[in-house]
C-alpha cells in the first residue's frame, strides 16, 4: 500500500515600507530555547500553517495578527509560493504598513524540551520583530524565504 504525504503548507505576510536608505521589510524572530542563539538564517516573515478548507490570504492575516499583535490592514499584493528546505511550501502576500516591534505580542504554543524528554514548556511563537534593510534581511532570513525578497522588489520597483 503506498503511503501518500501530505505537503505542510502555511501562509505569510512580508510588510515592508519605504524609507530614505530604502525598502525595509520586517521579519520576526522564532522564540523557545532552540532559535534563542540563533540569528543570521533564522528569522521568518510572520506566518504559519493554513487550517483545513482556510484560505490562503485569511491565514496569513490571521498568522500575522497571533505572531504580532497587530492587525493587519491594506492592499495585499500576491508574492508567490516557495519551499522551505524540510518541504514546507509557504504562500506569501506583501503589504506596505508601519509597525513598532516594542509593541509586539505573540501567541505561546506548547513544546517538548529537552526533544525527546517528555518535558512540556510554554514559548512565544516569535520572541521579537525587527525592521530590516534587504541587504540585511538577506542574511537573517531563513534561507528558503529568501527568494521572498526578490518577489517583493518585483513589485515595488
Amino acid at each position: 500500500m503506498r503511503q501518500v504525504i501530505m505537503t505542510k503548507r502555511s501562509a505569510g505576510l512580508l510588510m515592508f515600507r519605504r524609507r530614505e536608505q530604502g525598502i525595509e521589510v520586517f521579519l520576526v524572530h522564532p522564540g523557545g530555547p532552540f532559535w534563542a542563539k540563533k540569528d543570521l538564517g533564522a528569522w521568518s516573515i510572520p506566518k504559519g500553517e493554513i487550517a483545513e478548507n482556510e484560505d490562503g490570504m485569511e491565514a496569513a492575516k490571521r498568522e500575522f495578527a497571533e505572531e504580532t499583535g497587530m492587525q493587519p490592514e491594506g492592499i495585499f499584493f500576491a508574492l508567490g509560493e516557495v519551499r522551505q528546505a524540510g518541504g514546507k511550501v509557504v504562500t506569501a502576500w506583501a503589504m506596505e504598513g508601519d509597525f513598532d516591534p516594542s509593541t509586539l505580542v505573540a501567541n505561546t504554543c506548547a513544546i517538548e524540551w529537552p526533544p525527546r524528554s517528555g518535558q512540556k514548556m510554554k514559548v512565544p511563537e516569535v520572541d521579537r520583530g525587527e525592521w530590516f534593510l534587504l541587504e540585511t534581511a538577506r542574511e537573517k532570513i531563513l534561507k528558503g524565504q529568501g527568494v521572498l525578497l526578490d518577489m517583493l522588489l518585483r513589485i515595488v520597483n
